[in-house]
């Protein structure tokens, strides 16, 4: 009788290994999936420093990419205190992250004003900026939107609308993730803990 179990125990403890590999390879994510649907991370701007910088710059990092600007009144603040309180919470780990914030105002997120907004949250947070067209190519590469309105004061003050979805690329540049500004702490930790550790 023993000779006769040992085979199923065999094929018991193969399937579990089997469903334990299947488990890594197609993690559960919280966030959307967007795997094969977004193209690779790829730009060419400056950074907060006024450094050229490109995709391939950020290579070996998990990447968060946002465009917003540094005179909006709610969601981009909102969102990067967001993503710093995740990154608090990765503790070590977070050295591996990058946050990049597009400007979609570059007319007035000049370097200076871009360094001094996006390290006042956080220091795994860099700015980047560049001329219009390279802006306008990079959120049509993602589909993201954004329209200046028409200033409505003699100051010239004018708001940017624009979409608020977190891009999430792998260590090799690929897209795998959205988030938005609706996306829990818990659900960004739980994912990008995935990635950091692939």
């Amino acid at each position: 009788m023993p000779f006769r179990r040992s085979p199923v125990r065999w094929l018991f403890a193969a399937l579990a290994i089997a469903l334990l590999a299947s488990c890594a390879a197609h993690p559960q994510w919280q966030l959307d999936d967007v795997q094969g649907h977004l193209p690779d991370l790829e730009f060419s701007m400056n950074n907060d420093l006024g450094q050229p910088v490109t995709a391939a710059t950020y290579r070996g990092k998990v990447v968060l990419l946002y465009f917003g600007y540094t005179n909006c009144p709610d969601v981009c603040p909102l969102t990067l205190v967001h993503l710093h309180t995740v990154l608090m919470k990765m503790g070590k780990a977070a050295d591996d992250v990058r946050v990049l914030f597009v400007t979609v105002d570059p007319a007035r997120d000049t370097v200076p004003v871009l360094h001094q907004y996006v390290t006042a949250f956080d220091p795994r947070i860099v700015g980047l900026t560049g001329t219009r067209d390279a802006i306008a190519q990079l959120a049509k590469r993602y589909r993201a939107f954004y329209k200046p309105e028409t200033p409505n004061d003699k100051a010239g003050d004018y708001e940017v609308t624009h979409s608020s979805a977190i891009y999430v690329f792998d260590r090799e540049g690929h897209a795998r993730l959205l988030a938005t500004p609706g996306s829990s702490n818990d659900e960004i930790l739980h994912d990008l803990g995935i990635l950091v550790h692939q």
